[in-house]
Protein backbone atom coordinates (compact mmCIF):
# COMPACT_ATOMS: atom_id res chain seq x y z
CA UNK A 1 0.00 0.00 0.00
CA UNK A 2 2.92 2.26 0.99
CA UNK A 3 6.60 2.09 0.29
CA UNK A 4 8.73 5.33 0.30
CA UNK A 5 11.77 3.73 0.15
CA UNK A 6 10.78 2.46 -3.54
CA UNK A 7 10.91 5.76 -5.03
CA UNK A 8 7.45 5.97 -5.84
CA UNK A 9 4.18 5.80 -4.14
CA UNK A 10 1.64 2.91 -4.97
CA UNK A 11 -1.60 2.77 -3.60
CA UNK A 12 -4.12 0.96 -5.32
CA UNK A 13 -7.66 2.70 -5.18
CA UNK A 14 -10.95 1.40 -3.56
CA UNK A 15 -12.18 0.48 -6.85
CA UNK A 16 -9.09 -1.62 -7.64
CA UNK A 17 -9.49 -3.06 -4.09
CA UNK A 18 -12.75 -3.86 -5.08
CA UNK A 19 -11.92 -5.87 -8.28
CA UNK A 20 -9.56 -7.49 -6.27
CA UNK A 21 -11.64 -8.34 -3.62
CA UNK A 22 -14.26 -9.97 -6.16
CA UNK A 23 -11.72 -11.97 -8.33
CA UNK A 24 -10.83 -13.53 -5.35
CA UNK A 25 -14.52 -14.32 -4.42
CA UNK A 26 -15.07 -15.19 -7.95
CA UNK A 27 -12.53 -18.36 -7.28
CA UNK A 28 -14.13 -21.78 -7.68
CA UNK A 29 -15.14 -24.26 -6.97
CA UNK A 30 -14.68 -22.30 -3.41
CA UNK A 31 -14.73 -18.22 -2.96
CA UNK A 32 -11.50 -16.96 -0.90
CA UNK A 33 -13.02 -16.48 2.28
CA UNK A 34 -9.79 -14.98 3.75
CA UNK A 35 -7.91 -12.02 3.10
CA UNK A 36 -4.77 -10.48 4.65
CA UNK A 37 -4.28 -6.82 4.28
CA UNK A 38 -0.78 -5.89 3.74
CA UNK A 39 2.04 -3.54 2.56
CA UNK A 40 4.08 -1.74 2.63
CA UNK A 41 2.19 -0.23 6.22
CA UNK A 42 -1.68 -0.65 5.33
CA UNK A 43 -1.90 1.83 9.20
CA UNK A 44 -0.76 4.56 7.12
CA UNK A 45 -3.57 4.31 4.41
CA UNK A 46 -6.12 7.38 5.54
CA UNK A 47 -9.05 4.86 3.79
CA UNK A 48 -7.81 2.20 5.99
CA UNK A 49 -11.29 1.61 7.68
CA UNK A 50 -13.06 2.17 4.12
CA UNK A 51 -10.92 -0.58 2.78
CA UNK A 52 -11.54 -3.40 5.46
CA UNK A 53 -15.51 -2.20 4.90
CA UNK A 54 -15.42 -2.71 1.45
CA UNK A 55 -13.04 -6.42 2.08
CA UNK A 56 -15.49 -7.76 4.77
CA UNK A 57 -18.75 -6.01 2.58
CA UNK A 58 -17.73 -8.71 -0.17
CA UNK A 59 -18.21 -11.61 1.91
CA UNK A 60 -15.01 -12.24 3.13
CA UNK A 61 -14.75 -13.93 6.41
CA UNK A 62 -11.38 -13.20 7.94
CA UNK A 63 -9.50 -10.61 7.62
CA UNK A 64 -5.90 -10.17 9.12
CA UNK A 65 -4.19 -6.64 9.07
CA UNK A 66 -0.51 -6.97 8.50
CA UNK A 67 1.43 -4.25 10.31
CA UNK A 68 4.17 -3.05 12.46
CA UNK A 69 1.28 -1.91 15.01
CA UNK A 70 3.44 1.69 15.56
CA UNK A 71 -0.12 3.66 14.34
CA UNK A 72 -1.83 1.50 16.37
CA UNK A 73 -0.07 2.35 19.40
CA UNK A 74 -0.39 5.84 18.58
CA UNK A 75 -4.02 5.78 18.42
CA UNK A 76 -6.00 3.72 20.48
CA UNK A 77 -9.21 4.69 18.52
CA UNK A 78 -8.15 3.30 15.01
CA UNK A 79 -7.69 0.12 17.13
CA UNK A 80 -11.07 0.25 17.94
CA UNK A 81 -12.22 1.55 14.27
CA UNK A 82 -10.45 -1.26 12.73
CA UNK A 83 -11.72 -3.83 14.84
CA UNK A 84 -15.70 -2.52 14.73
CA UNK A 85 -14.83 -2.43 10.67
CA UNK A 86 -14.30 -6.55 10.48
CA UNK A 87 -10.27 -7.42 11.26
CA UNK A 88 -10.71 -10.41 13.10
CA UNK A 89 -6.61 -10.69 13.80
CA UNK A 90 -4.01 -8.35 13.61
CA UNK A 91 -0.79 -9.99 12.13
CA UNK A 92 1.93 -7.99 14.39
CA UNK A 93 5.40 -7.89 13.21
CA UNK A 94 7.56 -8.69 16.79
CA UNK A 95 11.09 -9.84 16.11
CA UNK A 96 12.28 -10.60 19.64
CA UNK A 97 11.91 -9.40 23.23
CA UNK A 98 14.81 -7.25 23.46
CA UNK A 99 15.83 -3.79 21.57
CA UNK A 100 18.77 -5.40 19.82
CA UNK A 101 16.63 -8.20 18.19
CA UNK A 102 13.46 -6.21 17.61
CA UNK A 103 14.39 -2.07 16.73
CA UNK A 104 11.38 -1.57 14.31
CA UNK A 105 8.61 -1.71 16.90
CA UNK A 106 10.12 -2.88 20.29
CA UNK A 107 9.00 0.09 22.57
CA UNK A 108 5.43 0.21 20.87
CA UNK A 109 4.51 -3.21 20.74
CA UNK A 110 3.69 -3.27 24.81
CA UNK A 111 1.05 -0.42 23.84
CA UNK A 112 -0.40 -2.33 20.81
CA UNK A 113 -1.31 -5.20 22.87
CA UNK A 114 -2.62 -3.18 25.43
CA UNK A 115 -4.50 -1.33 22.86
CA UNK A 116 -5.92 -4.44 21.28
CA UNK A 117 -6.70 -5.94 24.61
CA UNK A 118 -9.30 -3.26 25.35
CA UNK A 119 -10.49 -3.26 21.69
CA UNK A 120 -10.80 -7.40 22.06
CA UNK A 121 -8.75 -7.31 18.72
CA UNK A 122 -6.30 -10.64 18.63
CA UNK A 123 -2.89 -10.74 17.93
CA UNK A 124 -0.91 -12.97 16.43
CA UNK A 125 3.01 -12.41 16.61
CA UNK A 126 4.85 -12.63 13.52
CA UNK A 127 8.92 -13.26 14.16
CA UNK A 128 11.10 -13.45 10.90
CA UNK A 129 13.74 -15.48 12.68
CA UNK A 130 17.67 -14.79 11.22
CA UNK A 131 20.22 -17.29 12.28
CA UNK A 132 22.51 -15.75 14.93
CA UNK A 133 20.34 -12.99 15.29
CA UNK A 134 17.47 -12.89 16.64
CA UNK A 135 17.19 -16.99 16.64
CA UNK A 136 18.23 -17.27 20.35
CA UNK A 137 14.99 -15.62 21.38
CA UNK A 138 12.68 -17.85 19.54
CA UNK A 139 11.49 -19.78 23.68
CA UNK A 140 11.32 -16.32 25.13
CA UNK A 141 9.01 -15.07 22.29
CA UNK A 142 6.62 -18.10 22.89
CA UNK A 143 7.06 -17.37 27.14
CA UNK A 144 5.79 -13.74 25.99
CA UNK A 145 2.90 -14.81 24.09
CA UNK A 146 1.44 -17.55 26.98
CA UNK A 147 2.12 -14.78 29.15
CA UNK A 148 -0.77 -12.87 27.18
CA UNK A 149 -2.70 -15.31 25.85
CA UNK A 150 -5.77 -13.77 27.09
CA UNK A 151 -5.39 -11.47 23.38
CA UNK A 152 -2.20 -13.16 21.83
CA UNK A 153 -3.91 -15.92 19.43
CA UNK A 154 -0.82 -17.00 18.30
CA UNK A 155 3.18 -17.09 16.62
CA UNK A 156 3.95 -17.13 13.01
CA UNK A 157 7.48 -17.89 12.75
CA UNK A 158 9.30 -16.84 9.69
CA UNK A 159 12.35 -18.04 8.79
CA UNK A 160 14.22 -15.48 6.40
CA UNK A 161 13.73 -15.01 2.76
CA UNK A 162 17.50 -13.92 2.13
CA UNK A 163 17.20 -11.51 -0.88
CA UNK A 164 19.51 -9.81 -3.15
CA UNK A 165 22.88 -11.26 -3.94
CA UNK A 166 24.95 -12.47 -0.99
CA UNK A 167 28.59 -14.27 -0.46
CA UNK A 168 27.78 -18.06 0.30
CA UNK A 169 29.67 -17.27 3.90
CA UNK A 170 26.93 -14.94 4.81
CA UNK A 171 23.79 -17.14 3.54
CA UNK A 172 25.00 -19.80 5.52
CA UNK A 173 25.34 -17.53 8.78
CA UNK A 174 21.72 -16.01 8.30
CA UNK A 175 19.75 -19.40 6.71
CA UNK A 176 17.60 -21.23 9.38
CA UNK A 177 15.05 -23.45 8.53
CA UNK A 178 11.75 -24.86 9.97
CA UNK A 179 13.30 -27.98 11.22
CA UNK A 180 16.02 -25.75 12.90
CA UNK A 181 13.85 -23.36 14.62
CA UNK A 182 11.61 -26.06 15.64
CA UNK A 183 14.52 -27.40 16.94
CA UNK A 184 15.52 -24.33 18.83
CA UNK A 185 12.15 -24.39 20.04
CA UNK A 186 12.71 -27.71 21.96
CA UNK A 187 16.02 -26.56 23.34
CA UNK A 188 14.97 -23.36 24.25
CA UNK A 189 11.45 -24.43 26.20
CA UNK A 190 13.76 -27.14 28.02
CA UNK A 191 11.57 -29.77 25.66
CA UNK A 192 8.19 -28.62 27.08
CA UNK A 193 7.44 -28.39 23.19
CA UNK A 194 9.24 -30.88 21.22
CA UNK A 195 9.86 -31.99 17.42
CA UNK A 196 7.19 -34.66 17.31
CA UNK A 197 4.45 -31.69 18.26
CA UNK A 198 4.74 -30.31 14.89
CA UNK A 199 2.82 -30.83 11.74
CA UNK A 200 3.70 -30.21 8.17
CA UNK A 201 0.42 -28.09 6.72
CA UNK A 202 -0.83 -30.38 4.29
CA UNK A 203 -1.59 -32.74 7.33
CA UNK A 204 -4.91 -30.40 7.80
CA UNK A 205 -6.06 -32.36 4.41
CA UNK A 206 -7.23 -35.14 6.36
CA UNK A 207 -9.99 -32.91 8.17
CA UNK A 208 -10.76 -31.16 4.83
CA UNK A 209 -11.62 -34.49 3.21
CA UNK A 210 -13.76 -35.61 5.60
CA UNK A 211 -15.89 -32.27 5.72
CA UNK A 212 -15.94 -32.10 2.15
CA UNK A 213 -17.30 -35.96 2.27
CA UNK A 214 -19.50 -34.97 5.03
CA UNK A 215 -21.39 -32.10 3.55
CA UNK A 216 -20.93 -33.39 0.09
CA UNK A 217 -19.63 -29.98 -1.26
CA UNK A 218 -15.91 -28.59 -2.06
CA UNK A 219 -13.59 -27.60 0.77
CA UNK A 220 -10.52 -25.98 1.20
CA UNK A 221 -7.52 -28.85 0.43
CA UNK A 222 -4.44 -27.02 1.94
CA UNK A 223 -2.17 -28.93 -0.24
CA UNK A 224 0.70 -26.79 -0.25
CA UNK A 225 4.09 -28.50 -0.48
CA UNK A 226 4.95 -29.92 3.07
CA UNK A 227 8.50 -27.78 3.42
CA UNK A 228 6.04 -24.35 3.46
CA UNK A 229 5.04 -24.98 6.50
CA UNK A 230 4.91 -26.62 9.95
CA UNK A 231 2.23 -25.99 13.03
CA UNK A 232 0.69 -26.92 16.37
CA UNK A 233 -1.04 -25.60 18.76
CA UNK A 234 -0.14 -25.27 22.62
CA UNK A 235 -2.06 -24.76 25.76
CA UNK A 236 -0.98 -23.47 29.29
CA UNK A 237 -0.89 -25.20 32.63
CA UNK A 238 0.75 -23.38 35.57
CA UNK A 239 2.98 -21.17 33.47
CA UNK A 240 4.01 -24.35 31.67
CA UNK A 241 3.12 -25.52 27.67
CA UNK A 242 0.84 -28.17 26.99
CA UNK A 243 0.88 -29.27 23.14
CA UNK A 244 -2.09 -30.26 21.69
CA UNK A 245 -0.31 -34.08 21.10
CA UNK A 246 -0.33 -34.55 25.10
CA UNK A 247 -3.48 -34.88 25.47
CA UNK A 248 -4.79 -35.78 22.07
CA UNK A 249 -4.08 -39.06 20.24
CA UNK A 250 -3.99 -37.04 16.72
CA UNK A 251 -2.27 -39.05 14.09
CA UNK A 252 -4.92 -41.71 15.45
CA UNK A 253 -7.47 -39.48 15.04
CA UNK A 254 -6.60 -38.47 11.51
CA UNK A 255 -6.02 -42.14 10.51
CA UNK A 256 -9.55 -42.25 11.61
CA UNK A 257 -11.01 -39.26 9.70
CA UNK A 258 -9.55 -41.28 6.70
CA UNK A 259 -11.20 -44.14 7.27
CA UNK A 260 -14.76 -42.19 7.49
CA UNK A 261 -14.00 -40.18 4.66
CA UNK A 262 -13.93 -43.55 2.63
CA UNK A 263 -16.98 -44.53 4.37
CA UNK A 264 -18.33 -41.41 2.99
CA UNK A 265 -17.46 -42.08 -0.19
CA UNK A 266 -18.63 -45.30 -1.19
CA UNK A 267 -22.18 -44.00 0.20
CA UNK A 268 -22.78 -44.54 3.75
CA UNK A 269 -25.01 -42.62 5.58
CA UNK A 270 -23.73 -39.03 7.03
CA UNK A 271 -26.10 -39.21 9.93
CA UNK A 272 -24.71 -42.71 11.00
CA UNK A 273 -21.08 -41.34 10.44
CA UNK A 274 -21.71 -38.24 12.44
CA UNK A 275 -23.10 -39.88 15.37
CA UNK A 276 -20.16 -42.54 15.29
CA UNK A 277 -17.65 -39.64 15.18
CA UNK A 278 -19.75 -37.95 18.13
CA UNK A 279 -18.90 -40.82 20.63
CA UNK A 280 -15.56 -41.82 18.78
CA UNK A 281 -13.72 -38.53 19.54
CA UNK A 282 -13.63 -39.46 23.10
CA UNK A 283 -11.31 -42.08 22.35
CA UNK A 284 -8.53 -39.99 21.28
CA UNK A 285 -8.54 -37.73 23.84
CA UNK A 286 -7.01 -38.09 27.69
CA UNK A 287 -9.59 -36.27 29.89
CA UNK A 288 -6.84 -36.62 32.68
CA UNK A 289 -4.25 -34.33 30.69
CA UNK A 290 -6.16 -31.97 28.90
CA UNK A 291 -6.64 -28.29 30.03
CA UNK A 292 -9.33 -27.82 32.70
CA UNK A 293 -12.39 -26.24 31.09
CA UNK A 294 -11.45 -27.30 27.76
CA UNK A 295 -14.57 -29.61 26.05
CA UNK A 296 -12.46 -30.29 23.01
CA UNK A 297 -14.42 -32.92 21.83
CA UNK A 298 -17.48 -30.74 21.98
CA UNK A 299 -15.38 -28.31 19.42
CA UNK A 300 -14.47 -30.76 17.77
CA UNK A 301 -17.74 -32.18 16.97
CA UNK A 302 -18.99 -28.76 15.72
CA UNK A 303 -16.18 -28.00 13.48
CA UNK A 304 -16.39 -31.35 11.61
CA UNK A 305 -20.24 -32.05 11.31
CA UNK A 306 -21.30 -29.19 12.13
CA UNK A 307 -19.27 -27.36 10.09
CA UNK A 308 -19.33 -24.04 12.68
CA UNK A 309 -16.95 -21.46 11.79
CA UNK A 310 -17.58 -20.14 15.10
CA UNK A 311 -16.53 -23.52 17.21
CA UNK A 312 -13.30 -23.00 15.09
CA UNK A 313 -12.96 -19.57 16.23
CA UNK A 314 -13.48 -20.59 19.89
CA UNK A 315 -10.99 -23.48 19.50
CA UNK A 316 -8.27 -20.55 18.69
CA UNK A 317 -9.10 -18.64 21.80
CA UNK A 318 -7.61 -21.49 24.22
CA UNK A 319 -4.67 -22.10 22.97
CA UNK A 320 -1.93 -20.65 21.49
CA UNK A 321 -1.19 -21.41 17.61
CA UNK A 322 2.34 -22.01 16.70
CA UNK A 323 3.09 -21.98 13.10
CA UNK A 324 6.08 -21.53 10.65
CA UNK A 325 6.21 -20.22 7.38
CA UNK A 326 9.58 -20.44 5.20
CA UNK A 327 8.89 -18.53 2.01
CA UNK A 328 11.34 -19.16 -0.71
CA UNK A 329 14.01 -16.85 -2.09
CA UNK A 330 16.30 -17.17 -5.43
CA UNK A 331 18.73 -19.58 -3.62
CA UNK A 332 16.46 -22.08 -2.76
CA UNK A 333 13.28 -21.49 -5.48
CA UNK A 334 11.36 -24.30 -5.87
CA UNK A 335 8.71 -24.98 -8.59
CA UNK A 336 6.73 -27.80 -6.91
CA UNK A 337 6.87 -25.53 -4.39
CA UNK A 338 5.57 -22.64 -6.50
CA UNK A 339 2.52 -24.76 -7.96
CA UNK A 340 1.17 -26.10 -4.48
CA UNK A 341 1.14 -22.34 -3.11
CA UNK A 342 -2.10 -21.52 -0.85
CA UNK A 343 -1.30 -18.32 0.07
CA UNK A 344 -2.01 -15.93 -3.72
CA UNK A 345 -1.68 -12.22 -4.53
CA UNK A 346 -4.55 -10.45 -6.18
CA UNK A 347 -3.19 -8.62 -8.65
CA UNK A 348 -5.29 -5.10 -10.21
CA UNK A 349 -5.42 -6.78 -13.40
CA UNK A 350 -7.29 -9.60 -11.96
CA UNK A 351 -4.52 -12.23 -11.74
CA UNK A 352 -3.89 -14.22 -8.77
CA UNK A 353 -0.05 -14.71 -8.50
CA UNK A 354 1.72 -17.64 -5.93
CA UNK A 355 3.26 -15.83 -2.45
CA UNK A 356 6.87 -16.80 -3.66
CA UNK A 357 6.41 -15.97 -7.36
CA UNK A 358 5.31 -12.43 -6.77
CA UNK A 359 8.22 -11.31 -4.31
CA UNK A 360 10.94 -13.96 -5.08
CA UNK A 361 11.04 -12.37 -8.74
CA UNK A 362 10.07 -8.90 -8.26
CA UNK A 363 10.46 -7.71 -11.93
CA UNK A 364 8.27 -10.33 -13.17
CA UNK A 365 4.93 -9.65 -10.56
CA UNK A 366 5.99 -6.93 -7.70
CA UNK A 367 8.08 -4.34 -8.76
CA UNK A 368 6.49 -4.19 -12.60
CA UNK A 369 3.10 -3.60 -11.73
CA UNK A 370 3.77 -1.64 -8.48
CA UNK A 371 6.30 0.90 -10.56
CA UNK A 372 3.87 0.66 -13.62
CA UNK A 373 0.66 1.93 -10.94
CA UNK A 374 2.76 3.94 -8.79
CA UNK A 375 3.00 7.83 -8.78
CA UNK A 376 6.04 9.99 -7.94
CA UNK A 377 6.66 11.45 -4.75
CA UNK A 378 5.50 14.96 -6.11
CA UNK A 379 2.43 13.71 -7.46
CA UNK A 380 1.24 12.23 -4.62
CA UNK A 381 1.80 14.63 -1.97
CA UNK A 382 0.09 17.24 -4.98
CA UNK A 383 -3.08 14.67 -4.89
CA UNK A 384 -3.39 14.34 -0.88
CA UNK A 385 -2.25 17.53 0.48
CA UNK A 386 0.22 15.78 2.39
CA UNK A 387 3.68 15.31 2.94
CA UNK A 388 5.81 12.57 3.00
CA UNK A 389 8.13 13.75 5.22
CA UNK A 390 5.78 14.23 8.05
CA UNK A 391 4.90 11.24 7.72
CA UNK A 392 8.07 10.07 8.90
CA UNK A 393 7.66 8.64 12.48
CA UNK A 394 9.49 10.40 15.21
CA UNK A 395 10.03 8.30 18.42
CA UNK A 396 10.52 9.33 21.63
CA UNK A 397 11.99 6.32 22.95
CA UNK A 398 12.16 7.86 26.75
CA UNK A 399 8.34 8.54 26.62
CA UNK A 400 7.47 4.79 25.51
CA UNK A 401 9.84 3.49 28.01
CA UNK A 402 7.98 5.42 31.00
CA UNK A 403 4.26 3.78 30.08
CA UNK A 404 2.56 1.55 32.19
CA UNK A 405 2.05 -0.70 29.43
CA UNK A 406 6.14 -0.77 28.46
CA UNK A 407 7.26 -1.45 32.14
CA UNK A 408 4.51 -4.50 32.50
CA UNK A 409 6.53 -5.26 28.70
CA UNK A 410 9.72 -5.43 30.84
CA UNK A 411 8.28 -6.92 33.79
CA UNK A 412 7.17 -10.25 32.17
CA UNK A 413 10.43 -10.06 30.08
CA UNK A 414 12.64 -10.34 33.13
CA UNK A 415 10.49 -13.33 34.62
CA UNK A 416 10.60 -14.98 31.50
CA UNK A 417 14.37 -14.43 31.81
CA UNK A 418 14.64 -15.14 35.62
CA UNK A 419 12.57 -18.89 35.43
CA UNK A 420 14.89 -19.99 32.96
CA UNK A 421 17.65 -18.65 34.55
CA UNK A 422 15.98 -20.93 37.22
CA UNK A 423 15.66 -23.80 35.44
CA UNK A 424 18.75 -23.99 34.05
CA UNK A 425 20.62 -23.86 37.79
Amino acid sequence: FYAGRAGYVYEPSLKEIDEMTKTLRSERPIPCNAVQLTGGEPCLREDLVDIIKLVKSSGIDHVQLNTNGIRLAQDPELVEQVCAAGVNTLYLSFDGVSEKTNPKNHWEVPQIIENCRKAGLGIVLVPTVINSVNDHEVGDILKFGLKNIDIIRGVNFQPVSLVGRMPREERERYRITIPDVIKRIEEQTDGEIRTEDFFPVPTAMAISDFVESLAKRPMYDISSHFACGAATYVFQDNGRFVPLTRFIDVDGFLEYLGEKSQELKAGKSKFLVGTKLLYSIRKFIDKEKKPKGLDVDKILFNAFVKHDYDAIGKFHIKPLFIGMMHFMDLYNYDIERVKRCCIHYAMTDRRIIPFCAFNVIPEWYRDKTQESQGVSFEEWEAKTGRKLKSELYKRDVEKLKSSPAYKKFVEQVEEIKARAAAQRA
